[in-house]
């Protein structure tokens, strides 16, 4: 029997984005693992060389405010930040997409597996989308020049068209002869 995979989705909508990069905060990553938070937090400290810079920092108090902001999702009570730690009492860590992959070698278990499956699975299609919305920018902006040629064309029309069914400058002359 195979075991429920991790929805893509599921995974796809606590992807956040912090100092311009796409990351996963350690309460959600350890959720996704099924651990405590703790508990992934002290396997990264015990394995601390694996995860420089670019792979995983620790927000400041501001950016944990505004983390919550990105979270629809979340309740302002439970999960919360406190500076006064009500509700917790460290900063997070944010994981980038490569900080995720750097976890599957330091959780090594079936389930951690799974989640890291689903979790680059999320990181691609995020791309992909992102992607399709420059290529969809771009065309959008090409159909606008284009239109904006035309635009100017149809505009020289019209005061030809104008020009043609405006009277004549000077008064008509008086007919002669039978009406």
């Amino acid at each position: 029997m195979r075991k429920k995979e991790i929805a893509v989705e599921l995974v796809a909508a606590k992807i956040l984005v912090i100092r311009g990069r796409k990351v996963m905060l350690d309460r959600d990553l350890a959720e996704l693992y099924g651990v405590a938070t703790k508990v992934l937090n002290q396997a990264v400290k015990r394995n601390i060389k694996r995860f420089p810079i670019d792979f995983m920092f620790q927000l400041s108090w501001e950016e944990a405010e505004a983390s919550r902001s990105q979270f629809v999702t979340l309740n302002n009570t439970a999960n919360g930040i406190s500076k006064k730690g009500k509700n917790i009492k460290y900063l997070p860590c944010a994981f980038t997409e490569q900080g995720v992959a750097m976890l599957s070698t330091v959780l090594n278990s079936e389930r951690a597996i799974q989640v890291n499956i689903a979790i680059m699975r999320a990181f691609v299609r995020l791309r992909q989308v992102l992607l399709t919305h420059k290529e969809l920018a771009q065309k959008l902006e090409e159909l606008e020049h284009k239109y904006q040629l035309h635009e100017q064309d149809i505009q020289v029309i019209f005061e030809a068209i104008k020009k043609l069914i405006e009277p004549p400058d000077e008064p008509p002359k008086p007919r002669f002869g039978l009406n």
